[in-house]
């Protein structure tokens, strides 16, 4: 395989460079957050009795099934099962940092602006762990016009953030219903209760099932639920600056601007504490 650095040097052919590769793992915040909430509220179950007060079936059924029911009438089935399917993917994190994507991408510039757009056929391979940039890199060397790179890339940027939207929306709709169900099952629970007050037998169960389903409405709704839905925003944010980047250099590298030029470009969309300065880039030297 043939990496950046040498594409634009003219150097041997070396191993892929490492940035081309996104950070995963575990998301630590997100573990750690959930975790201290459950621990805390664990912990005032347990100071004053047992844990087994505070299961019945009855209360779960009603607050996850109703919370279930009611989103999916929201929605669609398949927008519920891609939102918890896209929460559970928050649990192993996989980022770019956006600075060292605009140094990729002004590697790529300058390689295109010393051999021309053709030669970054050779760094294909190495961006297979980027689907995005491997695209825009095959559409520059394709030939297409640079405002069809642009309309083809600003599409899929938008297709690809309103799907994760959409995903964050169905979290954050169920995250409003549960407590409501939670309401609803202490409403019921309280007409059970009164109904029944010749009969002390039937007053406990009643009496569990109007305040667990609060407490078991609450606690998923703002412990689990609102945090994903949060989660899930901040990551289509963070994906649609990064595929923004691409999208901005691929048209650039297509019109063969200077590489300077796309410097100012890329400062103009990265945070102010991930601008890049001449200095700072890891320009190719000469071999």
């Amino acid at each position: 395989m043939t990496s950046l650095r040498d594409t634009a040097s003219g150097r041997a052919p070396a191993a892929p460079p490492r940035a081309l590769r996104p950070r995963g793992g575990l998301d630590v915040a997100t573990l750690v957050g959930l975790a201290a909430a459950v621990g805390v509220i664990v912990v005032a179950m347990t100071a004053g009795g047992s844990l087994r007060a505070f299961l019945d079936p009855p209360s779960l059924i009603v607050v996850l099934g109703g919370t279930l029911a009611v989103t999916t009438a929201s929605f669609s089935l398949g927008d519920v099962v891609r939102a918890w399917r896209q929460a559970g993917q928050m649990l192993a994190l996989t980022t770019h940092d956006p600075q060292a994507v605009g140094r990729q991408v002004l590697l790529l510039a300058e390689a295109a602006r010393r051999a021309g757009p053709e030669t970054l056929k050779g760094v294909l391979p190495d961006l297979r762990h980027d689907v995005f940039l491997q695209r825009s890199v095959a559409l520059i060397v394709e030939g297409l016009p640079p405002d069809d790179i642009e309309r083809m890339l600003t599409g899929e940027v938008e297709a690809s953030g309103s799907a994760r939207i959409k995903s964050a929306a169905v979290l954050r709709r169920a995250s409003e219903v549960a407590p409501a169900m939670g309401l609803i099952g202490t409403l019921v629970g309280l007409v059970h209760m009164l109904g029944g007050l010749n009969d002390p037998s039937a007053i406990g169960p009643a009496m569990a099932l109007a305040l667990l389903t609060t407490f078991y409405g609450a606690v998923l709704g703002n412990v689990a639920l609102a945090p994903l839905a949060a989660k899930l925003e901040r990551a289509a944010e963070d994906e649609a600056l990064i595929k923004t980047l691409y999208t901005i250099a691929a048209v650039s590298i297509a019109r063969q601007e200077n590489p300077r030029r796309l410097e100012m470009l890329l400062n103009a969309v990265l945070p102010p504490g991930k601008r890049l300065t001449h200095s700072e880039r890891e320009s190719p030297r000469g071999a």
